[in-house]
């Protein structure tokens, strides 16, 4: 995936972050880009605590695509996978990922919020433990701003 064509993703996985926000969510989605790094196959915002847009999306390509054609695609997030989206991302076979914001940024916009315990552990971290070679590009700072300002209008009110 080009620089630009990550842009452009991350801008729409932006776009429908501020969607789940809109429609009483967390503020993060993600999208499965096809191999040609143009065709968007999923979109999702993301549902709840427990069931963050990534790992819903992985689950979801999972189920409906085989593992060479997921192995050529790219997750793109608005914010770093935590352990258990990477842990998922990684299962499903998906072999790219590219992201926004970092943990780290997310965790200084957040805090400690009840309804987000960040975990200090990377994305680079988790796939490293495993046995494949996930390519992981991020953070984009073109639009961590971008990305940080709807987390901080909606854990922070502004």
């Amino acid at each position: 995936m080009t620089p630009q064509q990550a842009l452009r993703h991350l801008r729409h996985a932006n776009a429908l972050a501020q969607a789940a926000v809109n429609a009483g969510h967390h503020p993060f989605a993600a999208l499965l880009v096809a191999a040609d790094g143009e065709t968007v196959l999923m979109t999702q915002g993301n549902v709840d605590q427990v069931n963050h847009a990534e790992a819903v999306l992985a689950r979801e390509a999972a189920a409906r695509f085989d593992a060479a054609t997921l192995w050529g695609c790219t997750l793109v997030s608005t914010v770093e996978p935590c352990a258990m989206c990477a842990g998922t991302q990684y299962w499903a076979h998906i072999g790219s990922l590219v992201y926004g914001l970092s943990e780290a940024a997310l965790l200084q916009i957040t805090g400690r919020h009840p309804e987000n315990p960040t975990l200090n552990l990377p994305c680079r971290e988790v796939f490293a433990s495993g046995q494949k070679p996930l390519m992981v590009q991020g953070p984009v700072a073109e639009v961590a701003d971008e990305i940080a300002a709807v987390h901080l209008e909606f854990w922070r009110g502004g």
